[in-house]
Parts: structure tokens; C-alpha cells; sequence
């Protein structure tokens, strides 16, 4: 109910504003890295522009970062992955409603050696304390990302404090999942990705996938429209048409038919 009395007056005041779409109208999409690297944002968005006009401009971030800049009022519509963190930017009045979008999984990848040897399992809090264990190297986002933090979720449920060991067998990238993988595939390390952007990422080297399956690495996508109260600059209805498309049959057929190597890359699960 509350959310619904928001989003009429987000309508509202869009219509206020005069901000119905029209021809050379965008709106900016605070996003993750991983819809941006996936090439699943390239492969939707023009179906949305032609159908409604409407350019949409993508700042892909980290969650973290994509979720600050979103309550700066740098940004029109929020698609991110980190539930907790979405919720609690609803609940602050800086987002309307937040809406399930897509889902996929995580899946932690590492050099085909394996020294850890935990190649093959499905239990990432075993395969992380095995990791710690023998101090193999470990490539970290560290950079506040939907998929940073639940890598340091998974590493806090296997009672491993990975702060004394930044610089040494953990290394901290601050960069985003592309450059992460690069820098696993370079020294041969272990990674947590989102498995879109690992399906995606050419430059894999000799790592491979090595735990998959536990239902502790599902990643689900949300969106949400940035609260126009709390920024009269936002572009509500357009933020809104966007929104609804994704969120609609046709977004959720685009994001459906997305493959690559005959893989689907996410799996629309709005509502």
C-alpha cells in the first residue's frame, strides 16, 4: 500500500513537471557492473528507446557505489543487486518501491591447479575456509559491490577475518568484476563473479569454474525509481515508463532472450 501511494505521487509530480516522454528525453540508470559487462543492458535497452523514445544513459557502478550516487539524485531509476542495502534506500525515502527484476547466481571461479582443491563442490563457506586454509590467492572487488558483499558475508560465515590477510594471500582489486577477473586470470587466483559476466569475460586464462550450485550464491536484481520528493530533478514518469517496461512483459521477454554461447545470462522474475 505504501508503496503504491509512492509511486502514484512520484507519477504525480512527474506529471507536474512536465517530464512526459517525448522525443530526445533520457533518463540515467545508476547500475551495476555486471548488467553493463554482461552485455545484457546493450542487448534490452534498444528495444525500450525504440518503443518509447526514451535514451536511457547508464552509470555502471559498483551496488555500493550505484546506490550512493542514486540518493545524491544522480540518477533517475536504480538497478542494482544487493537486497538489504535496496531496502534499506526504500526505507530511507530515496527510492519509491523496489521491484524483483532478474535473477542468476554467483559461482567462484579459480586456476585449474586448484590448490586449494576444492574444484567440483557446492558449499562456497567450506570452499572459502579451505581457501584461508592453505593461503591460496583470493582476488577481492573490494569495492563495496553487490558482489563484494556477499563475498565478505560468505568469508564472515566461515569465521575468516580476510582484513589481516589484505596484501597478502587476499588481494583487494577496488575495481570492478572485469578487472577483478584479470587480475585472478594473471595470478591465478580465486574470485566470487556473478556468473553473466564470467559467461561473458574473454579472458579467462586457465581459471574455471570451481564451486557452483549452493543456494547461498543466488543473485537477485532489483529496480527502483529514485524518490522525485527527495530530488524534484528526477525524471519520474520517464523513470517510471522504464520501470514498468522492465519490469513487463516485453522487458522481461528481452532479458528472457538474452544468450550468450547459447546460455541464458539472467532469468526475469518480476512479479
Amino acid at each position: 500500500m505504501i508503496g503504491s501511494v509512492f509511486r502514484a505521487s512520484a507519477l504525480a509530480l512527474g506529471l507536474m513537471a512536465g517530464t512526459l516522454a517525448q522525443a530526445g528525453e533520457f533518463i540515467v540508470v545508476q547500475s551495476t557492473t555486471s548488467t553493463q559487462n554482461s552485455g545484457l543492458l546493450d542487448h534490452i535497452l534498444p528495444a525500450f528507446e525504440a518503443e518509447t523514445g526514451i535514451e536511457v544513459r547508464v552509470v555502471a557502478v559498483g551496488t555500493g557505489q550505484a546506490i550512493k550516487n542514486a540518493a545524491n539524485g544522480d540518477g533517475d531509476v536504480l538497478l542494482v543487486h544487493a537486497r538489504a542495502a535496496e531496502e534499506k534506500f526504500v526505507a530511507e525515502g530515496w527510492g519509491v518501491e523496489r521491484l524483483d527484476v532478474m535473477y542468476n547466481d554467483f559461482v567462484l571461479v579459480g586456476p585449474a591447479s586448484d590448490p586449494a582443491g576444492v574444484r567440483g563442490g557446492s558449499d562456497i563457506v567450506a570452499a572459502l575456509s579451505a581457501i584461508a586454509e592453505v593461503e591460496a590467492p583470493f582476488a577481492s572487488r573490494g569495492d563495496d559491490s553487490g558482489t563484494h558483499k556477499v563475498e565478505l558475508r560468505h568469508w564472515q560465515s566461515a569465521g575468516i577475518d580476510v582484513s589481516a590477510a589484505s596484501g597478502g594471500w587476499y588481494r583487494e582489486t577496488g575495481s570492478g568484476m572485469g578487472a577483478t577477473l584479470n587480475l585472478a586470470a594473471g595470478m591465478g587466483a580465486y574470485a566470487l563473479t556473478d556468473r553473466a559476466t564470467w559467461i561473458a569475460f574473454a579472458n579467462k586464462g586457465d581459471l574455471v569454474i570451481a564451486v557452483e550450485g549452493d543456494a547461498r550464491l543466488f543473485n537477485q536484481y532489483g529496480v527502483i525509481l529514485v524518490n522525485p520528493e527527495k530530488h524534484p530533478g528526477v525524471k519520474a514518469e520517464a523513470g517510471q515508463r522504464f520501470v514498468d517496461w522492465l519490469t513487463g512483459a516485453d522487458g522481461q521477454a528481452a532479458i528472457s532472450g538474452y544468450t550468450l554461447d547459447g546460455q541464458q545470462l539472467f532469468f526475469p522474475n518480476a512479479k
